[in-house]
């Protein structure tokens, strides 16, 4: 596994992330131009070593994108990516996003419902909250893809 080196909300943090985030294809992220916790989950991710577009939209759009990936309300968040055949909901840590590419599960994507202090882009770890992130199946039915505390 490569090392890769970035920073959430000013601390330094080291993760491993599989050598392929450099391979992997594009993360094309929909979000509101006025939202500063999407453009921190971007840094956050492209940091990670990840290639990230980004697309500001107004909200009518952002939920358009929503309802044509089927993301139930409970299940959202504040930005909406798409990275290969799935689609990345909310504040998704990297790492979460490199297992995922990785292990290429049968799976609609990956969710981080609601937006969690302690995840990356809004305060990061310490800043008080647990969450899960989610696997979301080919049937809309969640599992715990990973725990964040």
């Amino acid at each position: 596994m490569k090392r890769r080196t970035f920073l959430l909300t000013g601390a330094a943090a080291t993760i491993a992330l599989p050598a392929m985030a450099d391979t992997a294809p594009a993360i094309k992220v929909v979000k509101s131009p006025t939202c500063g916790c999407c453009t921190d989950w971007v840094d956050h991710v492209r940091q990670a070593g990840f290639q990230v577009e980004v697309q500001d939209v107004e909200q009518d759009a952002l939920y358009a994108l929503k309802d044509r990936l089927q993301i139930a309300s409970e299940l959202a968040g504040c930005h909406t990516a798409v990275v290969g055949d799935y689609f990345i909901e909310g504040h998704v840590p990297a790492e979460d996003i490199a297992r995922l590419l990785s292990e290429q599960p049968a799976a609609r994507g990956l969710t981080v419902p609601g937006m969690p202090m302690s995840s990356p882009g809004m305060g990061g770890p310490g800043a008080g909250d647990t969450f899960d992130t989610l696997l979301v199946g080919p049937d809309g039915a969640t599992s715990v893809f990973a725990s964040h505390s």
